[in-house]
């Protein structure tokens, strides 16, 4: 994981997931999570940007 994606799960999580993945059902659930809470975007950011 490059820095820059680190910076962006923090700052911008769904931006960062876009990056990686498009758009796509893993955009649109981290779109959903950082609107419902900022950490539960953070942390499925991480999440889907680490494993893949």
């Amino acid at each position: 994981m490059s820095l820059l994606t680190i910076i962006l799960n923090i700052l911008l999580p769904p931006l960062a997931v876009f990056m990686k993945h498009g758009l796509g059902v893993t955009f649109l659930i981290s779109l959903l999570l950082t609107a419902l809470g900022w950490i539960p975007g953070v942390i499925h950011a991480f999440l889907v940007n680490g494993t893949r």
